[in-house]
C-alpha cells in the first residue's frame, strides 16, 4: 500500500512541476475534456493536491503509526477532500474571481476623466491619457469646443469619433448634477 502512497506523491509533485512550465497549456487541455466552467469545483489543482495529499498523509502514517491499514485510508482521504475543498475555496475560486481584463473598447472611453500630455490645439489634434479598469490608455484628441487645452489640463471625455476622443476642459460647471 506505501507503493500507492509514494506513486501518489510522486504523480502530484511531477503534476506541479509540468503545471508550472505548461500552465496554460494543461488548462485549456482540461476545459476541452470536461468542459469550460460546468464543474468548477474539478479543477486540476485541486484534484492533483487532494491526491497528492493522501500519498503524503498515507506514507506519514504508514511509517509512523501503528493504525491499520483501513484507519490510514479513510485518514489519508479525509485528509486529502480537506486540503482539495481549502485549495477550491481558498486559492482557485478567488483567484477565477480576481482576474482582470485590461482590453477595452475606445467607445467605453466617453465619460471618462483624463489628463492632457501633448497639448490639443483648437483645430488639430494632441493627446490624452484616460484610466480604464487597472490600466492607463494614451489616445489621440481633438477639442471638442474648438479652444486650445494646455499640457497638464484635466478633461473629461465628451465623445468618441473615428478613434479620436473629443475631449473637454473638466470645470466645475461640469461637475454640477444634471450637467
Amino acid at each position: 500500500m506505501e507503493a500507492v502512497y509514494w506513486g501518489l506523491l510522486v504523480f502530484g509533485a511531477l503534476y506541479a512541476i509540468i503545471t508550472f512550465i505548461f500552465g496554460e497549456v494543461l488548462s485549456h487541455a482540461f476545459d476541452a475534456f470536461v468542459g469550460d466552467g460546468h464543474l468548477s469545483f474539478l479543477q486540476p489543482t485541486a484534484l492533483v493536491s487532494g491526491l497528492t495529499t493522501l500519498g503524503a498523509i498515507g506514507i506519514l502514517l504508514t511509517r509512523y503509526t501503528a493504525f491499520q491499514s483501513a484507519s490510514i485510508m479513510l485518514i489519508a482521504i479525509a485528509g486529502a477532500i480537506l486540503v482539495s475543498v481549502m485549495m477550491y475555496f481558498f486559492y482557485i475560486r478567488p483567484m477565477e474571481q480576481g482576474e482582470n481584463s485590461v482590453g477595452f473598447s475606445i467607445q467605453d472611453l466617453t465619460g471618462k476623466v483624463g489628463e492632457v500630455n501633448v497639448p490639443i490645439p483648437a483645430a488639430g489634434f494632441g493627446e490624452v491619457t484616460v484610466r480604464i479598469g487597472a490600466g492607463v490608455t494614451n489616445q489621440i484628441a481633438a477639442s471638442f469646443d474648438k479652444e486650445d487645452i494646455p499640457s497638464g489640463t484635466t478633461i473629461v471625455v465628451i465623445e468618441v469619433k473615428e478613434d479620436t476622443l473629443y475631449v473637454s476642459p473638466l470645470t466645475e460647471e461640469l461637475l454640477r448634477p444634471g450637467h
